[in-house]
């Protein structure tokens, strides 16, 4: 397979990009944290090739990126107060909310588990993808699993060249800051990693404590 990079700046290359998508292939693209990877998130089969791209295990659960906090309802069998709230202060954003998957969302995304972890990248050039495409992208950092996150296009090409068709180059990313992840299935809610947002922030909006993964 021959990896080919076209500039995220050309509406060109974001319609062959959306046509890619909507083939189940596999594409790279810049997001507001690092450089993304990413399928159609309610097609299993190229979830599957996502994760072969990657040589990233199976028991290890995808994100969705969504378009907006509307789309929430796409994914999750249950919308709490508490992920609505964290939803409408922080996204679009570095925040990264568990939520009960539902049956739209497929199997091999979720390892085994029964929830999604789900956010709204504050990139444009990730929104018009999922926007264009009319799903979620089920997404994580366009790098070799356990390698170094890709911060440029050419990082990327570096690690996936010749595993994926196209990468979209949107310039360097902001930095290899993950999001915060916070498990809103649960009650009081769980921070399972701090990332860009802090607890003290979420913890401010909630008006209550959140508990934390020992690690």
């Amino acid at each position: 397979m021959k990896t080919q990079t076209l500039p995220a700046s050309d509406t060109a290359a974001i319609a062959h990009a959306v046509r890619l998508l909507r083939a189940g292939k596999v594409i790279a693209f810049p997001t507001d944290t690092v450089y993304g990877v990413g399928v159609s998130g309610f097609n299993a089969r190229a979830i599957e090739q996502l994760f072969a791209a990657k040589n990233r295990p199976l028991d290890k659960a995808i994100p969705l990126l969504l378009a907006s906090a509307k789309d929430l309802a796409l994914v999750a069998s249950a919308i709490s107060a508490t992920a609505r709230v964290l939803a409408e202060k922080f996204w679009p954003g570095a925040l990264t909310l568990v939520v009960p998957a539902n049956g739209r969302v497929p199997k091999i995304l979720l390892a085994g588990g029964a929830s999604v972890a789900v956010r709204v990248p504050n990139n444009a050039i990730a929104q018009t993808l999922i926007s264009a495409l009319g799903a979620p992208l089920a997404a994580t950092s366009a790098n070799i699993s356990g390698a170094r996150d890709p911060q440029t296009a050419q990082d990327v090409f570096a690690q996936l060249n010749a595993r994926i068709p196209l990468i979209l180059d949107g310039g360097a990313t902001p930095g290899n800051i993950p999001s915060t992840v916070i498990d809103v299935t649960v009650d009081p809610p769980r921070v399972v990693r701090v990332g860009a947002v802090s607890v003290q922030a979420i913890e401010l909006i909630l008006g209550e404590s959140v508990s934390r993964v020992v690690e």
